[in-house]
């Protein structure tokens, strides 16, 4: 039971070091507020958010890679639950980002709906 502990633990930190290369994109700031933002904060909020959205995508695929990587590198008698473990880790970042970015990306949309909703009384 104790080989087992030990070599998950290393797994782990061998997944760590995998990912260590991959930045996590910073989210923008904030959104800016539709009810009273302006043409031009909306348009640059919205080219934020793209370029947002483009990092979380390179983030993700060098995650992939550097997950494949490991997997290649890793040693061939590695067990089920070994390979399991880097494959959850790997699943756990990938998720987190996309979930991050998609929250972000859902707020603007919504002060998008509103900015619109606005301009249409006006």
């Amino acid at each position: 039971m104790k080989t087992l502990a030990s070599i998950l633990v290393l797994a782990a930190l061998a997944s760590a070091q995998a990912y260590a290369d991959c930045s996590y994109p910073r989210a923008p700031d904030k959104v800016p507020d539709g009810n009273t933002a302006s043409m031009q904060e909306m348009i640059a909020a919205m080219n934020q958010l793209k370029d947002y959205n483009a990092q979380v995508k390179a983030y993700t695929d060098c995650l992939k890679l550097e997950h494949d990587t490991a997997l290649a590198k890793a040693d061939p008698n590695m067990s089920k639950d070994q390979k399991s473990e880097l494959e959850k880790v790997y699943i756990q970042k990938n998720d987190a980002a996309v979930d991050a970015a998609t929250a972000v990306t859902s707020r603007f949309n919504e002060q998008v709906r509103i900015f619109n909703a606005k301009k249409k009384k006006s």
